[in-house]
């Protein structure tokens, strides 16, 4: 069985339940409030959240391209929209539950990435953004310290390429001793001091 699968899909798992969660907790009244993404609103953040880590997951594993109708849609239109979010993640995470998907590559348009390396950048997606719209919206947010130490690595690994795309801030310097998931956003160029990150051992 492909290591990977063993070692990153539990993460999947965890980080798309923490996910649904914070979800739930949003308001309709929040989703035009500011967030710290410069030009986004909660509902910007929100629907790029829900189209790349729920919808882009599943047809990621299932190698196929996002159709233009869901890359256009506001999925906060729905006043539903965070129970079909977290519909739309247990589907993405059962394709991914699957050790043939992990093998191979995914063609991404601009290169290919080997399926496990996507996947944990998958996670990292969720829980960064997850992250993110906690704050905005007074939530917060709790990762494992294993998942905390998979998403520092991807920052860590990829961290050049996101800036590249504007995807990431430059590091905001933080202590040494500071926890795992909170160096995650440092390096992404978030300033943890702005949230509540708490780190669970599960």
């Amino acid at each position: 069985m492909n290591d990977a699968y063993k070692n990153v899909h539990p993460f999947l798992v965890e980080c798309a339940a923490e996910a649904a969660r914070v979800a739930r907790g949003v308001t309709a009244e929040q989703l035009s409030d500011p967030t710290h993404c410069p030009g986004w609103d909660v509902r910007a953040l929100v629907n790029h959240w829900v189209l790349y880590t729920s919808h882009g997951m599943e047809h990621r594993a299932r190698r196929t391209t996002l159709p233009e109708e869901l890359t256009a849609r506001d999925f906060t239109a729905d006043p539903n929209w965070a129970r079909a979010y977290a519909d739309q993640l247990d589907r993405a995470v059962a394709a991914w539950d699957d050790p043939a998907v992990w093998e191979g590559e995914i063609d991404l348009g601009m290169a290919k990435t080997p399926a496990a390396e996507l996947a944990s950048m998958i996670v990292k997606e969720m829980a960064v953004h997850g992250w993110d719209v906690a704050v905005a919206t007074g939530q917060e947010y709790h990762v494992s310290e294993a998942a905390a130490r998979l998403i520092l690595d991807v920052v860590e690994t990829h961290g050049d390429l996101y800036r590249q795309y504007d995807g990431f801030a430059a590091p905001v310097p933080v202590p040494a001793d500071t926890p795992v998931f909170a160096r995650a956003l440092a390096a992404s160029g978030r300033d943890p001091q702005q949230g509540r990150a708490g780190e669970v051992d599960h």
